[in-house]
């Protein structure tokens, strides 16, 4: 009975280890799960000027909804750079407090896209997307023209 036991343990033993991630490709992955929101935002406001169809708005608000859910994650490992300010983490529970507040409005927002359309959730968008008030106090300002 031992060595049956033993033989899962020495498989495993042998299985390369998961390295931790390092400093930079924790503020990289940071990075990608922020960029998907700037592009999810710039879609529905293109698709709320009229500017192209609303065929895709449901999957915006989807995508939107999802990314928003994993962001808060993205910061807990307390790298400081990128465009984070030192304040995410010196402010953790009023940044967290905002993230989690914002998955939840956008997942209510695609709630409503699923279950009353998309013209009903597109009404919400205005307050789920309030991604300027936490930039102003945990993003580092960049030149006008990025």
């Amino acid at each position: 009975m031992k060595r049956l036991l033993a033989l899962p343990l020495l498989a495993l033993s042998l299985l390369p280890t998961a390295s931790m991630a390092d400093d930079q490709d924790v503020i990289d992955y940071r990075r990608h799960i922020m960029e998907t929101l700037k592009a999810q935002t710039a879609a529905l406001g293109m698709i709320m000027s009229g500017a192209i169809p609303d065929d895709n708005v449901i999957a915006h608000i989807d995508i939107l909804a999802a990314t928003a859910a994993t962001a808060l994650k993205s910061f807990e490992p307390k790298v400081e750079g990128g465009d984070a300010k030192a304040e995410v983490w010196a402010q953790w529970d009023d940044f967290s407090a905002r993230m989690n507040d914002f998955a939840a409005k956008t997942a209510a927002m695609s709630k409503t896209a699923h279950e009353k359309g998309k013209d009903e959730a597109l009404l919400q968008v205005m307050d789920a997307l309030t991604c300027k008030q936490c930039h102003d106090t945990y993003r580092v300002k960049k030149p006008k023209d990025e």
